[in-house]
């Protein structure tokens, strides 16, 4: 994208320059794109969602060894859930 360069005019005021600049800027799109990026998120590597993926495994073991064990009962799950909300 090129730059917007505005040169104020021979006995234009900052207001009428200014208006200038503002359409010129609409005009080109750099706004509708920088909004656009603004809240992009970067997607997780292979290796970050794999150790993701573990990590989630890893405590549904957990959970259902606590299950089989009984050291953790269904209702102590269904409160966790409404907990964290």
């Amino acid at each position: 994208m090129s730059d917007i360069d505005i040169q104020r005019k021979k006995g234009e005021s900052f207001e009428g320059m200014f208006r200038r600049f503002s359409r010129r800027v609409q005009q080109s799109g750099k706004i509708f794109t920088v909004r656009g990026k603004r809240y992009h998120v970067k997607g997780l590597s292979k290796t970050k969602r794999k150790d993701k993926k573990l990590r989630g495994l890893a405590i549904a073991e957990k959970i259902q060894y606590g299950l089989r064990t009984g050291k953790i009962t269904e209702e102590d799950l269904r409160s966790r859930k409404r907990r964290r909300r």
